[in-house]
């Protein structure tokens, strides 16, 4: 008997080719954990995909990965398709993926993210928008189910508590189909009454439960709220978009109900206290004005006034005195500087000095005429000797000796070899100028 034996490669083509004939595993939908993630630098993910009792190999190639809208990580749950068949080269079956999705709470822990960095980025959560909580509220608006745990948490704890505070339930939705409008209608609602804050919550449940209150508009009905709100949504370890928006966060409705409003027991232990210290106090400054009165009485003024009077009046007369030595000095004073001015030589002679300074005053005018006949015939000098040297140097003076000056075309000649024969010359003499023609050239 002949036996056949197949390469490995042949044998892992048949293989391959096994799987790919398969319709049923051409397009396949799977829901497990990732495991073992690796992004490569081409844009390709490897992982394994895993549940409690088995795991498959993965790839997604970069044309596929590039359309998912999350970051694939480890230890996320995915739902994902695509067909199975064999790698060759190792002989390892694997499923190839095209498409890629969060698994359930997933996709919702998303959406989550995706709106708290919205509101985020817009400033809803900002310390600066919180409105302070009253310390002593008249009246507590309630936003919740009218049945549950919730509502009575909140109701006996307020009555435990603040007893004469008033409360106002305001039933609302709070899961399910309808549940986001009906908190925002009930929010607006609110707006009309009287109130110094609102509780809005609920209890505990899953994410899908409290989902109402990651809604957009439930955070943007809270931040348009004219009046406090206190968020009251879940256990303590859960958080919404409504906690993050609201102007304080509770871990749990109770919570919310001890932080809007004060123990009525602690109240009366503090007013007793500043009841004792308002005593102590008014004693004390009883006791130190009692103390003042006393001295008062005691005291050498109210004893003896007339002693006081009488020093003073002594003072008094000491400054009368003092006042008017310095009143009689200062007139000395001017009667002295009035008689200087009387005896004064100017005003017993007011004409010597007129004629004093008119003497003087002619003695400057003749030294300025002087000075300046002086002046003019020293400039008169200077110009003779200025226009002779002139004379000297001007050029044309030579031509009154017969001699004359040689022009052509504006250009003085003073070599004939810049002349030729019937060139018309200016010939500039002493007394007047004549033309000439060149007849011949030496």
């Amino acid at each position: 008997m002949d036996i056949k034996y197949y390469s490995v490669t042949a044998l892992n083509r048949a293989i391959k080719n096994m799987f790919d004939s398969k319709p049923e595993l051409n397009r396949v939908y799977i829901k497990g954990e990732i495991s073992n993630f690796k992004h490569h630098t081409r844009g390709h993910l490897y992982f394994t995909l895993k549940d409690e009792n088995s795991r498959i190999s993965a790839v997604m190639f970069a044309s596929s990965a590039t359309k998912i809208h999350f970051e694939p990580e480890d230890g996320m749950k995915v739902l994902v398709s695509g067909r199975v068949t064999v790698y060759e080269a190792t002989g390892g079956y694997q499923i190839y993926v095209d498409t890629m999705d969060l698994d359930g709470i997933g996709n919702l822990y998303l959406e989550y993210e995706k709106l708290k960095k919205k509101l985020e980025a817009e400033g809803l959560f900002s310390i600066e928008h919180k409105k302070p909580i009253p310390k002593f509220p008249k009246r507590i608006g309630i936003i919740t189910a009218p049945t549950g745990a919730a509502i009575r948490d909140i109701l006996s704890t307020i009555k435990r508590r603040y007893p004469i505070c008033e409360t106002i339930l305001f039933p609302a939705l709070v899961q399910g189909v309808g549940a986001k409008e009906s908190i925002v209608e009930q929010l607006n609602r609110a707006q009309d009454f009287a109130l110094d804050v609102i509780i809005c919550g609920r209890g505990g449940g899953s994410i899908e439960d409290l989902w109402a209150f990651n809604e957009e508009v439930v955070a943007r009905a809270i931040y348009d709220s004219k009046i406090p709100v206190i968020s009251a949504v879940g256990h303590e370890i859960d958080f919404t978009i409504a906690d993050f928006v609201a102007d304080l966060r509770a871990p749990t409705p109770t919570g919310a109900a001890e932080m809007a409003v004060p123990n009525l027991v602690d109240l009366q232990t503090l007013i007793n206290q500043y009841i004792i210290r308002l005593n102590e106090n008014i004693k004390n400054i009883i006791n130190f004005n009692k103390k003042r009165v006393d001295n008062l009485k005691n005291s050498y003024v109210l004893k003896n006034p007339l002693a006081l009077y009488e020093a003073k009046e002594q003072k008094l007369d000491s400054y009368i005195d003092r006042l008017n030595k310095i009143i009689l000095s200062i007139l000395n004073d001017y009667k002295v500087r009035l008689n200087n001015i009387k005896n004064n030589y100017v005003l017993k002679n007011p004409l010597a000095t007129y004629e004093l300074k008119k003497e003087k005053l002619n003695n400057y005018i003749t030294i300025l005429k002087k000075n300046i006949l002086n002046t003019i015939e020293s400039n008169k000098h200077r110009y003779e000797i200025i226009i002779n040297k002139l004379e000297l140097l001007n050029p044309l003076n030579i031509l009154s000796k017969g001699y004359s000056l040689v022009t052509i075309n504006g250009v003085t000649i003073k070599d004939s070899s810049k002349l030729n024969v019937n060139d018309t010359i200016n010939i500039k003499m002493h007394k007047g100028n004549v033309k000439a023609v060149v007849k011949e050239i030496e």
